[in-house]
């Protein structure tokens, strides 16, 4: 450990702040030590990149931090810098993740684990700032990890949680947070000490790396097979993304007395209903839960944490005994209706028994969707035959 980390180590002790989901962000990459940061600025993400570069100001980060001209060149400089085998580390919301979306498929191709935080805006046209999925849900063929969390709490552990999953399986990972409600909401957070990350997150190794000593290079022209190969082998990564999750987050629980898990059951005992969502609607969903069983109403809520790879026999289990599901989607899909929907569809089908899957376009764009109103859905939905395509509720 040199004179800089050292310093790093002394100056962050466990204590709890009062932090917005951005500032979470931010302190959960700093205690990550990434090494190399290329980040632009883009509206509500820019407190990420202005935390972390306080953070270098006072020398307690020590890390190159990169400001290209625009996030397609922000990706361009994560890719060469993980392939040469530092930890990095970005952020981007909205238009700049999708301006990424050339290089998103490179750096899963190139099997680079990059950690990037996306605080989840509306796409243009027309132009808004509120918070909606469709962004990041765009590019989930684009072969990383996707996580989505509820709370600025759930933003800083799921960033470390998220480079000890991406550098065991040498995918990228996305840590998404929802505009606004998460990423400029203050609540306490429980800020680990270095000392202690250090321990549950061990230095970057990668097996393999450019480096001008021992010759190799990134890039060449391959044969269709040799394309097919590897795109098995990118699937195989893919498929062991949930137990290397599931273990991250067993021994951050063990370590830090929290833990996320992969998907969620929230009073889902001798539920016949439930609601499933993602993200900061989680929360919601959780009061108008409370608020159904003490009316007597057998009902629970499934949170999906873990989208990409879409985690299909955690789904399963979850929904196991189930008779109604009330999918939530704060996204569209114009000719498709909701994401969420559609996939947990599909992971259901051919479930013995499964349940009737309700699919609602609640949220869209930002509008916000009150407790009340998602008791009601689940009250409506109940007992009755779903419709195939997704219903735009309020």
């Amino acid at each position: 450990m040199d004179a800089v980390a050292d310093a790093v180590a002394d100056a962050v002790a466990a204590r709890t702040l009062l932090l917005t989901g951005n500032e979470a962000v931010a302190w959960g990459a700093r205690l990550a030590r990434p090494q190399v940061c290329p980040v632009y600025p883009i509206t509500p993400q820019t407190p990420v990149l202005e935390k972390l570069t306080e953070f270098q100001a006072q020398g307690v980060l020590d890390a190159e931090i990169i400001t290209p001209e625009s996030e397609h060149s922000v990706m361009s400089a994560c890719i060469p810098a993980s392939l040469a085998g530092a930890r990095v580390f970005t952020a981007t919301a909205s238009q700049g993740l999708l301006l990424m979306h050339e290089l998103l498929h490179y750096a899963s191709g190139a099997r680079v684990p990059i950690v990037m935080a996306n605080v989840n805006r509306t796409v243009a046209s027309p132009w808004a700032f509120w918070p909606d999925h469709t962004d990041s849900l765009a590019q989930r063929d684009t072969g990383w990890v996707q996580l989505y969390v509820e709370s600025a709490q759930e933003a800083l552990d799921s960033v470390l949680q998220a480079f000890r999953v991406a550098e065991q399986a040498l995918l990228p990972v996305l840590v998404s947070l929802d505009a606004f409600y998460v990423s400029h909401a203050m609540e306490p957070v429980d800020v680990p000490s270095q000392t202690e990350v250090d321990a549950y997150l061990p230095p970057f190794a990668p097996p393999r790396r450019l480096d001008t000593a021992s010759a190799s290079s990134w890039g060449n022209v391959v044969s269709q097979d040799m394309f097919y190969r590897h795109r098995v082998a990118l699937q195989e990564a893919m498929d062991g993304v949930p137990a290397l999750l599931a273990q991250a987050d067993g021994e951050w629980q063990r370590r830090f007395g929290r833990g996320w898990g992969v998907v969620e059951r929230y009073r889902c005992e001798d539920a016949d209903a439930v609601v499933v969502t993602m993200g900061s609607m989680c929360g919601t969903a959780r009061v108008a839960v409370d608020a159904l069983r003490e009316a007597g109403e057998a009902v629970g809520l499934v949170k999906l944490r873990l989208f990409r790879p879409l985690p299909a026999a955690a789904l399963r289990a979850a929904l196991a005994g189930i008779r109604d599901v009330v999918v939530l989607d704060r996204n569209h899909s114009p000719g498709a209706g909701g994401i969420l929907h559609q996939e947990l569809r599909a992971a259901l089908y051919g479930a013995p028994e499964a349940p009737r899957v309700h699919g609602l376009l609640a949220g869209v764009g930002g509008v916000n969707v009150p407790p009340q109103r998602i008791a009601a859905f689940a009250r409506e939905c109940r007992g009755t035959t779903p419709r195939p395509e997704s219903v735009w509720v309020r």
